[in-house]
């Protein structure tokens, strides 16, 4: 009796695991290849790329746009705010020697949080609000560009493009706010501007839907006006 007990035990228990769900595979995200580390090839002048997203989009573009006469870098994570930039814009730019420096930081300062910066918030929900506020970002960016200058690096701001209605954690329009800071700071500076949103607004569907985000014919097509720039700005042989 007591063997019949624990067979019946034993296939009532496969037959139970048999039943339960199984626990999803998570799958291992391939690495972005914008991100990946490009050989030099000697004798091009050397760009770095700094920016979010949207700079990650048109990343693998500008590099092919590029290609033959200059080495594309970029920074290795998205840039987010600009209070992200001041903790790491030592380590990004090393101790390479760079020719031109094509940067952004704006949409993840207008964008309102609550307690966990990494998500975005409803900003009527009670207790959002911006992740830097105008006149910190004016300050942070400012900061950031005295920093990149002592590189001697040609300088180039891209502004920052378009916030269509709908899009989850921030206002239509604040970038325009924003965008009028930074340009407080570059006439200061002296540093010319690559106005990416005017761009954009031309094209208006390259952007997805109540979205910041781009198509990847509108990642291929805001690459084309960075490599353009860009290749306005390489030194002269």
């Amino acid at each position: 009796m007591k063997t019949i007990a624990l067979l019946c035990l034993a296939a009532l228990t496969s037959a139970a695991l048999a039943q339960a769900p199984k626990a999803p595979v998570k799958k291992e995200r391939k690495p972005n290849p914008a991100m990946a580390k490009i050989e030099d090839v000697p004798g091009l002048p050397r760009v770095l790329l700094i920016g979010d997203s949207i700079s990650i989009g048109y990343t693998l573009d500008v590099r092919e746009l590029l290609k033959g006469k200059a080495n594309v870098h970029r920074i290795p994570t998205n840039g987010g705010p600009t209070t992200n930039g001041l903790k790491n814009i030592q380590a990004w730019l090393g101790d390479s020697k760079w020719d031109v420096i094509h940067f952004n930081w704006g949409l993840h300062d207008l964008k309102y949080i609550q307690d966990d910066p990494s998500k975005r918030a409803d900003p009527k929900a009670a207790g959002s609000h911006l992740q830097v506020a105008l006149a910190d970002y004016e300050k942070n960016l400012a900061s950031l560009v005295k920093t990149m200058q002592a590189t001697g690096a040609k300088l180039i701001w891209c502004a920052t493009t378009h916030v269509p209605a709908g899009s989850e954690g921030r206002i239509e329009g604040d970038e325009v706010k924003y965008n009028e800071a930074a340009a407080r700071v570059m006439t200061a500076a002296g540093i010319p501007t690559n106005d990416l949103r005017a761009h954009a607004l031309a094209k208006p569907e390259a952007q997805l839907p109540a979205n910041v985000h781009y198509s990847p014919e509108g990642s291929r097509y805001l690459a084309e006006k960075v490599a353009a720039v860009i290749a306005e700005h390489l030194p002269k042989k």
